[in-house]
């Protein structure tokens, strides 16, 4: 969310974060690995998962700065 213009949780796209994470220079410190190697285990695909990190995100979004 932080990388659009409004900031805003509700303008995040699944292949907007798709496409991101491809980017090794974008959340470089994240171990994509251990991401894929997660949802793997949980049994649950990408497009699930980032729906609902955020999601749960969302009640929380002006406490870390972002717009609901």
């Amino acid at each position: 969310a932080l990388v659009q213009p409004t900031k805003s949780l509700s303008d995040i796209k699944i292949s907007s974060v798709r496409k991101k994470l491809k980017d090794k220079a974008f959340a470089r410190s994240v171990i994509r690995e251990d991401i894929w190697k997660g949802m793997d285990e949980l049994g649950i695909d990408f497009e699930d998962h980032v729906q609902f990190v955020i999601d749960a995100l969302k009640p929380a979004a002006a406490d870390i700065g972002l717009n609901p």
